[in-house]
């Protein structure tokens, strides 16, 4: 279970310990359909996903998003985190191998919260950023 980060004792610059998942596969996305709800067949259906230009199925944006959140989690509690954002930059295809990965940017404090502001990312087997965000997590 996650701890409660230190703010005296973070520094920026400091790591998250990396988060590397398996290679995405068409069982997982199909999974995802059913757990987040969104059913387009762009994510689990190769012929509808040739037909518009694609090589293949590919990940749900929000599913990368999750990724994020799990390292985020795995390093504060969820009941630490103030703010998660993130910017989609490629897409993620079945079979890529995702790192996510995390850093200090920043020490602050904000309305009596001790804040400790994270970039984070997801990054394919072939160390092409597809999604990129922040976080803020208050601190001990």
């Amino acid at each position: 279970m996650a701890t409660i980060p230190k703010f005296d004792q973070v520094k920026v610059g400091d790591a998250l310990p990396p988060l590397v998942l398996p290679a995405i596969s068409r069982h997982q996305l199909a999974l995802y359909c059913g757990g987040s709800g969104d059913h387009n067949p762009i994510h689990v259906d190769i012929d509808f996903a040739k037909k518009f230009g694609f090589k293949d199925v590919f990940a749900h944006g929000m599913l990368s998003m999750a990724f994020l959140g799990r390292l985020v989690t795995s390093w504060a509690p969820q009941k630490q985190i103030r703010g998660l954002g993130t910017r989609f930059t490629s897409i993620t295809w079945v079979g890529d191998v995702i790192t996510v990965s995390g850093k200090v940017t920043g020490k602050r404090e904000a309305n009596g919260e001790k804040l400790i502001d994270l970039e984070v990312k997801c990054t394919n087997q072939n160390g092409q950023d597809t999604l990129q965000g922040t976080a803020t997590v208050a601190a001990a």
